[in-house]
């Protein structure tokens, strides 16, 4: 009977590892999902925390009770925007979740069109003709309804464990970050997987540089864009545009929906608004967005274009807010091998040119 040799049995069970770790991978997608979200939020609010702890009077040694500060002034600061810019916001968004229900079986069954015929004066014709077509695909609607509804359950896991689990990446981070380089480097190349972790490191915290730029420009837009038009709440709502950029595609078209929803019920001029918001979406998509991306992390416009949309192609939402980073942390991985390559090639070189000598 013969047995395998050595290196054949190494290469199988290097195989077997990485078939092993990319079925738990698959099986435990969501978890790791949840991590990356929460590491990228501990950037988000990292530079708060290094601000308090810099010019703080008290436990500058310490990161715990800054980062309880930090939390709290984010909490102060949505409290005030609520209250503050938006008093009425808060009871219209309680009388509109009570009776999503109803809402949506009206809007599967078609009664909605009656009541919209009504409210805008429609005739009897053109009301009939929209509940024909939502009884035709009341299929339809209802499996969107359900996935809305299932995307909402995910989200609202996601919005309360992703600050809980930031927090033990603000506090220990460094400490997680070498043991794992401990745990997969050996004494030899522990200093190439240090300046490596410090390259990635530097390349999420440009990622998060260019998340806020982005969620900036929007504010200034929306907000403007609402002023003009006489929006009420239009620095509320800006504000709400600004933030829900950091969820892609979900994050505008909400942000979307409540401004044209806001227009529509105060009677100011939603048509215009909604082709701005139409314009500025292409503008950002395609133009802005990838050259901000680009200049933060020194890749081609052309390229932060292509990543997204094989991204949205592979993980839907998920896919389209993590593929940057994760071509970004590629590109450095690949640039760290490419630069040590010429260094590995030339020892045996200048190993066999001295032994001549």
């Amino acid at each position: 009977m013969s047995f395998l040799d050595r290196r054949t049995a190494n290469v199988l069970l290097t195989i077997l590892l990485f078939a092993v770790i990319l079925t738990i991978g698959y099986i435990a997608r969501a978890v790791i999902v949840i991590f990356a979200f929460s590491i990228l939020f501990a950037y988000l609010i990292d530079p708060v925390v290094r601000f308090l702890q810099r010019h703080s009077l008290f436990f500058k040694d310490l990161r715990g009770p800054h980062i309880a500060e930090a939390y709290l002034a984010v909490l102060i600061f949505i409290g005030l925007s609520a209250y503050g810019l938006a008093p009425e916001l808060l009871p219209r968004t309680d009388r509109l979740l009570k009776q999503m229900p109803a809402l949506m079986d009206s809007l599967s069954t078609g009664d909605i069109a009656m009541v919209m015929g009504h409210d805008y004066g429609w005739d009897d014709a053109q009301a009939l003709r929209l509940k024909s077509f939502l009884a035709q695909h009341a299929a339809t609607i209802q499996g969107l309804i359900r996935a809305i509804e299932r995307f909402a359950s995910a989200a609202i896991s996601g919005i309360v464990l992703v600050p809980i689990l930031a927090i033990f990446f603000l506090s220990d981070g460094e400490n997680l970050a070498n043991e794992l380089i401990g745990l997969v480097s050996t004494r030899e190349t522990c200093e190439a997987a240090r300046s490596l972790a410090a390259e990635l490191n530097a390349m999420l915290q440009h990622y998060i540089r260019a998340k806020v730029i982005l969620a900036g420009l929007s504010l200034i837009y929306c907000s403007a864009g609402m002023l003009v038009f006489g929006f009420p709440h239009a620095l509320a709502l800006g504000l709400l545009a600004g933030i829900l950029e950091f969820i892609p595609v979900a994050g505008w078209m909400t942000a979307a929906t409540a401004i044209v929803t806001v227009g529509v019920l105060t009677h100011s001029h939603w048509i215009w608004m909604a082709a701005l918001l139409g314009v500025w979406r292409m503008l950002m998509d395609y133009w802005i967005a990838p050259r901000v991306m680009g200049h933060e992390l020194e890749i081609h416009p052309l390229l932060a274009i292509f990543t997204l949309m094989v991204g949205g192609a592979i993980g839907g939402i998920v896919g389209i807010y993590l593929s940057v980073p994760l071509v970004a942390a590629l590109r450095v991985v690949w640039r760290r091998f490419v630069l040590l390559a010429p260094h590995a090639e030339r020892k045996p070189t200048q190993f066999l040119a001295s032994a001549s000598n």
